[in-house]
């Protein structure tokens, strides 16, 4: 998985994690708005861990939803974090108890944002995300 250069957000290359299909395509909208046009997905941890193992640099950052059946994002995130320590990893929840957050933050999240959230939110926070990649 590559590491970004200082620049704009346009250099990330997004895996979405999310099993809603709608939810996904709101996020795809949502970062094609704000300058992100190098976009995977898919609709469960499983696959996105074929993908990564299958083509690690085609993607820089991780976005991912929390529940989801088969493999949750907790899961995605310890496994990803097995290999990659340091690989920028988003979770999106409905949680936002004080107890998910520590569990997501033990795990070695980079960040965690809670739904419903709007496009100048995702901005925000993948610009935090981003600034711990270049630190």
């Amino acid at each position: 998985m590559t590491k970004t250069k200082t620049g704009s957000l346009s250099d990330l290359k997004i895996m979405i994690v999310e099993d809603q299909a709608e939810v996904r395509a709101m996020l795809r909208n949502m970062l094609v708005e704000i300058g992100i046009n190098q976009i995977f997905d898919a609709p469960d941890g499983r696959q996105a861990l074929t993908f990564i193992d299958s083509a690690p640099d085609l993607i820089n950052t991780i976005i991912c939803d929390w529940n989801m059946p088969g493999m949750t994002g907790i899961d995605l995130l310890r496994q990803v974090r097995s290999v990659y320590p340091d690989f920028p990893f988003l979770m999106l929840t409905g949680r936002a108890d004080m107890g998910s957050v520590i569990e997501a933050k033990s795990s070695g999240v980079t960040a965690y944002m809670a739904k419903p959230f709007s496009p100048a939110q995702l901005e925000a926070k993948l610009r935090i995300v981003r600034q711990k990649i270049t630190d």
